[in-house]
C-alpha cells in the first residue's frame, strides 16, 4: 500500500512542468494565479479598466462566471485600503453568483497612480466621495443593463454605501455592510477600551503608557487627532481587534504583492495613495455618527465580526436593532474581527449566497 502511494505520488511530481514547480519572480508567481482563476465560461466576464467617474479615469476589475448573475460592487474601506489587490484571494467563489466589481476609489490603488495627485488633492472631500459612487452604480446599472445591483461597504466603504442605499434604495437589490461604521466616536472609544483592557491583563507597560497617554481618548466633543488614532490602532491591532488572532495584517500586504490586476508601478504607490487618502479623509470620517441613518427602502444585510474593535461590532449591533428597512438581517463570524471576508472567507461567501442573493432571485435577476 505505501509502495502504491509512493509511486504514485512520484508519477504526479513527474507529470509537473518543470517550470511550475517553483516562480522565479513576481511576475511568474502573478501568471499562475491569473491562469488558475482565469474564467473560460461563454457568458464570462473578466476585465480591468478605467471609468471616467468624477472626471477622471478610476479602476475597477469586473469578474464573473455568468454576466447574467446579479452585480455585486465591492466599495472598499480605509479611506484608501483598497481590495482589489487580495481580491484574487477571498472573490473567486463569489464570482460562480455575482458579477463582482472591485473598485479603487479617488485618490486610492490603481486609480491613485492614473492620475495627477497635486490635481486630484483638492476633490478628495466626502462630499465627492458620495457622488463618485452614486456615479458608478449608475454607471453600472446601464453598463451591465440591470435596474437594480448589490453594494457592499466594507470599513470606511460601508459609509458611501449607506449614503447609496438611503439616497438610491430604488437602485439596489440589497445594500450589504462588513465592518459597518455607525457612531464612530462611541466606536473609537470602545476600540481604545479594548486595546487597554487587553495590555492590562498582559502586564504591556509599553502599550499602557502609550494608550494613556492620549486619554482621554475620542473625548465628546473634541477631534481626534490622527496620531493618537494611529497609537489606538497600533495596540489595538497588536491584540487582535482588527485581525483575530494575528497581531498586524502584513499577511495582507504581502498578498497583494501576487495581484493579477497590479503592475509593478501600481505596487510602488500603493501604500503612499493610502496615506494620501487617510491624510484627507479620515479625520471627518472618525468624526460623525453615522448611526443617524436607521429608516431605508432597501434591504439591509450586516456582516459583523465578533471580534471587530476596529471598528465597533458592537457599536453596530446596537445599531442595527434600531433599523427599519423592508428586511433585514445580521450575521455573526465568530472567528473573525474587522477583516472577515479574508478571516473566514467561506462564511462570508455563504452569507452572501444565503441572505444576499435570494433578493436578486425573487427579482428575476440572475443567470438561468
Amino acid at each position: 500500500m505505501v509502495v502504491r502511494l509512493f509511486l504514485a505520488l512520484a508519477l504526479f511530481v513527474s507529470l509537473i512542468p518543470a517550470h511550475a514547480q517553483k516562480p522565479r519572480n513576481r511576475a511568474e508567481a502573478v501568471a499562475i494565479i491569473a491562469d488558475m482563476r482565469r474564467i473560460v465560461t461563454p457568458q464570462g466576464i473578466e476585465r480591468t479598466q478605467a471609468v471616467r467617474i468624477g472626471g477622471i479615469d478610476q479602476w475597477v476589475s469586473i469578474r464573473g462566471m455568468d454576466r447574467r448573475n446579479p452585480v455585486l460592487l465591492m466599495i472598499h474601506g480605509g479611506p484608501g485600503y483598497v481590495s482589489m489587490p487580495t481580491s484574487w484571494h477571498f472573490q473567486r467563489g463569489w464570482e460562480d453568483f455575482f458579477t463582482v466589481v472591485q473598485w479603487d476609489q479617488r485618490g486610492a490603488g490603481k486609480t491613485y497612480a492614473a492620475n495627477d495627485p497635486a490635481t486630484v488633492a483638492p476633490t478628495m472631500t466626502r462630499q465627492r466621495m458620495i457622488d463618485d459612487a452614486i456615479e458608478m452604480v449608475a454607471w453600472l446599472r446601464k453598463e451591465f443593463g440591470k435596474e437594480r445591483i448589490f453594494v457592499l461597504g466594507h470599513s470606511w466603504g460601508s459609509t458611501l454605501g449607506l449614503e447609496v442605499a438611503q439616497r438610491h434604495p430604488e437602485w439596489l437589490h440589497a445594500y450589504i455592510g462588513a465592518g459597518q461604521i455607525t457612531n464612530s466616536p462611541e466606536s473609537e472609544r470602545r476600540g481604545w477600551r479594548f486595546a487597554l483592557d487587553a495590555a492590562q491583563r498582559d502586564n504591556n507597560a509599553a502599550a499602557i503608557r502609550d494608550l494613556q497617554s492620549i486619554a482621554p481618548y475620542a473625548e465628546p466633543g473634541k477631534p481626534i487627532a490622527l496620531k493618537d488614532l494611529f497609537l489606538q490602532r497600533k495596540w489595538l491591532g497588536h491584540y487582535g481587534g482588527a485581525v483575530h488572532g494575528r497581531r498586524n495584517s502584513d499577511h495582507e500586504g504581502a498578498a497583494g504583492l501576487l495581484s493579477p490586476e497590479y503592475t509593478d508601478d501600481d505596487l510602488r504607490t500603493v501604500w503612499k495613495a493610502n496615506d494620501f487618502s487617510t491624510e484627507h479623509l479620515l479625520a471627518e470620517t472618525i468624526a460623525i455618527d453615522f448611526s443617524r441613518h436607521t429608516k431605508f427602502g432597501t434591504p439591509i444585510v450586516i456582516l459583523n465580526g465578533r471580534y471587530d474593535y476596529n471598528v465597533s461590532s458592537s457599536a453596530a449591533a446596537e445599531w442595527f436593532a434600531t433599523v427599519r428597512a423592508p428586511a433585514k438581517k445580521l450575521v455573526w463570524f465568530e472567528h473573525s474581527a474587522h477583516e472577515m471576508f479574508n478571516e473566514e472567507p467561506g462564511k462570508f461567501l455563504d452569507a452572501l449566497v444565503r441572505y444576499a442573493r435570494p433578493f436578486a432571485e425573487r427579482a428575476g435577476d440572475v443567470a438561468p
